[in-house]
């Protein structure tokens, strides 16, 4: 089947609309309050944050079970005033907010501010989701604390002997980017112990024994500390040099054990609280994770505590496994400390995942012999201090957080807390909207914590929850409200044992059957109905979120009559016990009928153009082919070309009975395209003509398309005949005459002509049949005449003289 544009279009309409209708149903039948059933204020605060409980005494009809859990405007028009609604909203309130700083170095160092504000308070109630907005700024000349954590295996020593006056050059680099720079150093191998190196006796004092390309080498070791971070480099150039390299027994280093003792062993790593913190990882090969120490053994799981001796080696090394990804990335983050992965080029894929599953890290290919670790050093830095990124610390489990970036391009980017190509220098934002799923226990008051990566600015939340309502602080026991004999509290009462109703006026044991059957409409049939409750011998109706429950037996209501397209009643009827009640001008059991016609009169005046009969409002076509609100359009209908001919009339040459230009542009509203050569051969237009005043003919096309419209294709001009020439008549009617008479001439001649002929085949016949019968008859002899005698003679007479000569 051909794809129609059209009747996409309408399917599309008429979706919109169906969906258009199903919401306006939902919005004007559905209540998520009442729904819920709720029986108290805290109950009611629950459901939805638009739900509001009503504490007021008087409220309500007399019989009928009255919800005080509505909408607020609902309850409003219900009667409750506004002081006696509870309805709590959730808030934020900023505690503490300094302003940014704009510079780190200095004497206002330790006092430099990167997140604004710092502390805010949140008062939050279950479905109500509040928000507010945190500034981050990478401030100018910020200190900076970096260790260089080496791999001193075996296959490293070139990388070694490069890096032996790095601390100087890379001084230098550094601070033309910070002015308070101090550098530390530190180093590893690997397990000593197997599988992982080398345990023999003959290798316990040099792995490397038997080695011919290195003989000698020191034995390996997890982690050492070598020198804490220091403002003296030449110190990181003398520790560098004294160092050697070793040799494990496998290809995988030990270098996470490293990286979290580097971590976690603050105070002998000398991190400084108020500086950016690098930790710079260079190594050649992959690194054990957790788990792998297991083929040695080891099955107590990393701690992740600082475990250094004295001799500032990592002790726990042979006592436990390898520290996992999700471990590593808690205690990086926890101290604020930014790894960069200094790995060769043929790791950098290995390198770059583990940057998915550890914030706050990068990775940077080093050249085999670490002859680019300066460049690749600055260059991560520039990385990293172009991006902040937020993270939520501590989260309670009942709260929902979600975030919207504003970056430099100052465009709102819902779903991210990252922002990327900053400049130092540069402020970004983040929207943070909070929403709490339930209410924890009365009293709870919770906190999280929002960091940006590596920095030691953080934004402290505390929260508390909005669940319970203001009207239990005058809660009254043994209420005059409620018979002496339950307690009163927002509006309600909560009987003592063994009594019930709205105001425990009636005891349990005058429920007895024999009371119950007057809240029934019939023997056997449900109490109330099923919508309702017996209440001391009378039925006490429910409220439903589709309107009210009404009568002695709650057998009636106003929501359950006939329906149009959805529309109780059609929206032109009151719903009465399950019967419409139609407004004036509707008839039907749906009110959808209506009794006026003005809808159905077409642009000339008629019902339905004459084609049809006006039937609830809408016109019914009876004519063949006829269609269209008001049976207007009728290609087929005998007078379609004279209803269009007046259009074609007033529009085009401003004649015809419409020629007036107010009714002319009323009555024709169709598309009419002039041509100057009609086409006949479309076959779904009628080909319409009609002779002018001027005796010319007019010709024109009538078609209806598939969107609605009527389309008028018609001539410029009339097609009219010219006038003849006075001379070129006469010339024609002498030729005419002329040529008459010579045709009767041939004629006669040829008629003539014919007849001699054939009285000349006559003569010659008969000629024929005489000398015949001459030649035959011996009597008859052959007259002479004079002619033949002289002839004779004459012949005689030169035979004659001939002979004498």
């Amino acid at each position: 089947m051909m794809w129609n544009p059209w009747r996409q279009l309408y399917r599309t309409a008429l979706g919109c609309m169906i969906l258009e209708i199903f919401i306006h149903n939902v919005a004007q039948g559905l209540n998520v309050c009442m729904s819920g059933s709720a029986m108290s204020c805290e109950e009611c605060l629950i459901i939805h944050p638009s739900c509001a409980w009503c504490a007021q005494e008087k409220f309500g009809s007399a019989r009928t079970l009255t919800s005080r859990c509505d909408l607020r405007q609902n309850l409003q028009k219900r009667g409750c005033e506004a002081h006696h609604m509870e309805s709590p909203s959730s808030s934020t309130t900023v505690v503490k907010s300094e302003p940014l700083s704009s510079k780190g170095s200095g004497p206002t160092q330790y006092d430099v501010i990167q997140i604004m504000p710092q502390k805010i308070s949140l008062s939050l109630r279950p479905g109500d989701q509040t928000s507010f907005k945190v500034q981050v700024r990478q401030v100018e000349d910020y200190p900076v604390d970096l260790y260089y954590l080496m791999d001193l295996s075996l296959s490293m020593k070139d990388d070694l002997d490069t890096i032996r006056n790095l601390g100087t050059k890379l001084a230098d680099e550094m601070r033309k980017l910070t002015s308070n720079f101090r550098l530390g150093f530190g180093s590893f191998v690997d397990k000593n112990m197997s599988p992982f190196s080398y345990t023999a006796r003959k290798y316990q004092d040099n792995p490397c024994n038997g080695y011919k390309l290195f003989p000698s080498c020191v034995p390996s070791f997890g982690f050492r500390h070598l020198l804490s971070l220091t403002d003296k480099v030449d110190r990181f150039n003398e520790e560098v040099q004294k160092q050697m390299v070793s040799r494990n027994r496998d290809a995988p280093e030990g270098g996470f054990d490293a990286i979290l003792q580097a971590a976690v062993c603050k105070e002998r790593i000398g991190w400084r609280k108020e500086a950016f913190h690098l930790l710079v990882f260079a190594t050649d090969d992959v690194p054990h994770l957790a788990l792998d120490g297991k083929l040695g053994g080891l099955v107590q799981p990393h701690d992740g505590e600082c475990h250094m001796n004295e001799k500032n080696e990592y002790s726990g090394s042979t006592n436990m496994d390898y520290p996992s990804l999700a471990l590593l990335g808690e205690k990086l983050a926890a101290n604020n400390i930014y790894l960069i992965f200094a790995v060769t080029k043929r790791l950098y894929v290995i390198y770059k995942n583990f940057t998915a599953l550890i914030p706050g890290t990068t990775v940077e290919i080093l050249d085999q012999d670490s002859k680019n670790i300066i460049q690749l050093i600055v260059n991560a830095y520039n990385n990293i201090r172009s991006k902040v990124e937020l993270t939520v610390w501590d989260q309670p489990e009942d709260l929902s957080l979600s975030f919207t970036a504003t970056c430099q391009d100052g465009q709102p980017l819902p779903g991210l807390r990252k922002c990327a190509d900053l400049k130092i220098g540069d402020t970004v934002s983040f929207n943070v909207s909070v929403d709490a799923r339930g209410c924890p226990a009365p009293g709870t008051q919770q906190s999280f914590t929002i960091k940006p990566v590596g920095f030691k600015d953080r934004l402290e939340v505390s929260v508390d929850y909005r669940c319970d309502c203001g009207c239990t602080d005058q809660t009254q026991a043994n209420s005059t409200h409620c018979s002496s004999i339950g307690q009163y509290t927002c509006g309600i009462c909560r009987c003592d044992p063994g009594y019930l109703g709205a105001r425990c006026e009636c005891q349990e044991g005058e429920a007895g059957s024999m009371y119950l059957s007057a809240c029934r409409q019939a023997e056997g049939m449900q109490i109330c109905g099923g919508r309702g409750e017996c209440s001391c011998n009378q039925c006490l109706c429910y409220e439903s979120e589709f309107g009210k429950i009404y009568g002695t037996f709650c057998e009636c209501d106003d929501f359950s009559c006939a329906r149009h397209k959805g529309i109780l009643c059609s929206g032109h009827g009151e719903c009465h016990c399950g019967e419409c009640k139609c407004h004036a001008g509707y008839i039907g059991d749906n009110c959808n009928c209506s009794m006026d016609t003005s809808s159905c009169v077409s642009d000339d005046g008629q019902i339905c153009s004459g084609r049809g009969s006006c039937a609830c409002g809408r016109c019914q076509c009876t004519e063949p082919g006829a269609f269209g609100d008001t049976c207007e359009k009728c290609p087929t209908c005998p007078d379609a070309c004279g209803t269009k001919r007046e259009c074609i009339e007033c529009r085009l040459f401003s004649s015809g009975r419409l020629s007036d230009n107010q009714t002319c542009q009323r009555l024709c509203k169709d598309e009419i395209i002039t041509v100057e050569t009609l086409k006949t051969d479309d076959p779904n237009a009628v080909l319409c003509l009609y002779k002018t005043e001027n005796e010319c003919v007019m010709k024109f096309t009538y078609s209806e398309h598939a969107n609605g419209m009527s389309v008028l294709t018609a001539l410029k001009e009339p097609e009219c005949g010219a006038s003849p020439d006075a001379m070129t008549v006469l010339l024609a009617v002498v030729g005419s005459i002329l040529l008459v008479g010579i045709v009767l001439l041939a004629i006669w001649k040829l008629v003539i002509t014919v007849h001699d002929r054939r009285e000349f085949a006559r003569f010659q016949s008969a000629r024929s049949r005489a000398r015949y019968e001459m030649a035959s008859n011996p009597v008859y002899k052959q007259p002479i005449s004079n002619d033949y005698v002289e002839t004779d003679f004459t012949m005689y007479s030169k035979s004659y003289n001939g002979a004498a000569h």
